[in-house]
């Protein structure tokens, strides 16, 4: 991927077609990616599948590194908002319930599109972050850590980071296994997360 490529929408699309043209693009590359990865991700080929000009789709995006980028923004901001509320939701709860409740929630965040999930944590890690996704990434752990931090966990930073990669890293796995029961994905993570932090799987 050329990271001197540019990583933002040429313009916002305001008007209903434009923003349809706008949204095919994306729904396009994003099923690209899920079926082929970044390997075969093209502007001909998006515009063909999105059922616009290449010319359209470069009113709005420079190349297919924007694309990706923009899809990268839009999967953060849904695992935020998807966190943002099980950390409402955990608040005043038990250490137990709160990583329960924090765990369904991403475990249903990375189920909803498991390849595409996985492929562009791959991209991002390629692509240098913008002062968005980077935005959005800090509050997601910021959260995290807060949530620990008022249990009283010593380094709190260390263990958000600890269990965000165990969570992605089980549920990828499983996911990618072919396994589409999530109340079993969890009954087995949950374990692994209570006894990280100490707690007694067993309840």
């Amino acid at each position: 991927m050329t990271h001197a490529a540019p990583l933002s929408p040429r313009k916002t699309p305001r008007q209903s077609r434009s923003r349809a043209s706008y949204e095919a693009v994306l729904t396009a590359a994003a099923q690209i990616l899920e079926r082929d990865g970044m390997a075969g991700l093209n502007t001909n080929a998006v515009a063909e599948r999105a059922g616009v000009s290449v010319g359209t789709l470069y009113q709005y995006f420079p190349g297919k590194e924007a694309i990706a980028a923009e899809l990268v923004r839009r999967i953060k901001a849904q695992l935020l908002d998807d966190l943002t509320g099980a950390l409402a939701a955990a608040q005043g709860k038990s250490l137990r319930e709160a990583a329960q409740i924090v765990l369904s929630a991403s475990i249903r965040h990375h189920a909803r599109a498991p390849e595409l999930s996985r492929e562009l944590e791959r991209i991002e890690e390629d692509l240098p972050l913008d002062d968005e996704v980077a935005a959005i990434t800090d509050k997601v752990h910021a959260g995290l850590i807060g949530l620990l931090a008022e249990h009283a966990l010593p380094a709190p930073e260390v263990v958000a980071r600890d269990l965000t990669a165990m969570s992605r890293g089980m549920v990828h796995a499983a996911l990618f296994a072919g396994e589409t029961d999530l109340a079993q994905i969890e009954r087995r993570l949950l374990p692994a997360i209570l006894g990280y932090l100490g707690l007694d799987p067993r309840g």
